[in-house]
């Protein structure tokens, strides 16, 4: 595709920490929907230009959570792959994975969990190969005075959330597992960006969130401790997001994707190792961001992405298979790993 630097929006700590990981389901064109990606100029056999031009969508729009692939553009780790690539925002897993599958776009981040379901349940030909989570950021927040000090507090409470979230996806499942009715918990559509308000005014008992969004809600907290209940205390096995490329390309031009993938995961790995630095380099490629609050998110996303000891980026079969026959109650299709992940080209994804 036609290279330039995404211009993503955002505003300041409001915008930088309260979007949840999955967007809406109907996907959004990329700012450059006009040109051609690489995905769809690869045929079977072609030999890859010197250069490789291509696309990637981030998990949601451009935050501290997302700059490991600015730290990759800036550092030359796509360069030294022989990568020439446009980074532009994703709007949420659905529809990244709707625009990669359509060849709208050839990589992108997001939730495994959701990735797991839509797969499953909808069929796109979309591939895994790589893991920027080893444990899911996905999590309910409230404040005191709101009665929920653990997950058996959330029956007869309302949460705030995007609909057709990462958390409400996932939420029967962690449901299950903290040993509460799902049915008695009622979530409240609201806009990402309205969702601390209304925890602060009482509107709501508590908010879908990612763990990072901590800071932020007790900034609007008022002096109350904020709770956090993260989905992986309850649910160790899932991963949180993942890079996903289409399954054309990965069979098409593995070589291209094995490049990008070992490229982005060593952006991921300089950018937890230096949480000023990557919020620094963010504001040069996103002005609107405050790089002291992207540093603090890197900093509470690095445990997430180390996992317990792996190698950034790993994926495990049997993880994989664990994960499926968790998320089983959600699914209308039949699914196995090899559906979800193109273990050859996934570091430690050997079966």
């Amino acid at each position: 595709m036609t290279s330039s630097r995404a211009t993503g929006v955002a505003a300041g700590l409001a915008g930088l920490l309260l979007l949840t990981a999955c967007g809406g389901s109907t996907p959004t064109q990329p700012a450059e929907a006009e040109t051609t990606s690489a995905a769809a100029n690869e045929t079977a056999g072609d030999a890859p230009a010197e250069t490789a031009e291509v696309t990637y969508l981030t998990s949601f729009n451009t935050f501290g959570r997302d700059a490991y692939a600015y730290v990759a553009q800036e550092k030359g780790f796509f360069e030294e792959a022989g990568l020439e690539v446009t980074i532009q925002p994703g709007t949420g897993t659905v529809d990244v994975m709707k625009l990669i599958a359509s060849g709208s776009a050839d990589f992108g981040t997001g939730d495994f969990s959701t990735v797991v379901v839509t797969v499953a349940n909808e069929g796109l030909p979309v591939t895994t190969t790589g893991v920027i989570h080893q444990k899911s950021l996905a999590a309910i927040i409230s404040i005191d005075g709101h009665g929920i000090a653990g997950p058996t507090d959330l029956e007869g409470k309302t949460i705030g959330d995007q609909p057709g979230s990462t958390n409400q996806v996932i939420f029967p499942t962690y449901a299950a597992a903290a040993g509460i009715d799902p049915a008695q918990v009622e979530f409240v559509p609201a806009a990402p960006p309205a969702l601390p308000q209304l925890l602060a005014s009482g509107q709501v008992d508590a908010i879908g969130q990612f763990v990072v969004g901590e800071p932020l809600i007790a900034s609007t907290a008022q002096g109350k401790d904020v709770v956090v209940l993260p989905y992986g205390d309850l649910l160790p096995e899932l991963y949180g997001n993942v890079l996903l490329t289409s399954q054309k390309l990965a069979e098409s031009d593995p070589d291209l994707v094995s490049r990008f993938t070992e490229a982005l995961l060593k952006g991921l790995e300089y950018s937890i190792a230096n949480p000023e630095e990557t919020g620094e380099i963010l504001r040069k490629y996103q002005p609107t961001q405050n790089p002291d609050v992207a540093a603090a998110e890197v900093t509470l996303m690095a445990p997430y992405v180390e996992g317990d000891g792996v190698e950034i980026g790993t994926i495990d079969a049997e993880r994989v298979q664990a994960i499926i026959d968790i998320m089983a109650p959600a699914l209308t299709g039949d699914v196995a790993p090899e559906d979800l992940v193109s273990f050859d080209l996934a570091p430690g994804g050997q079966q």
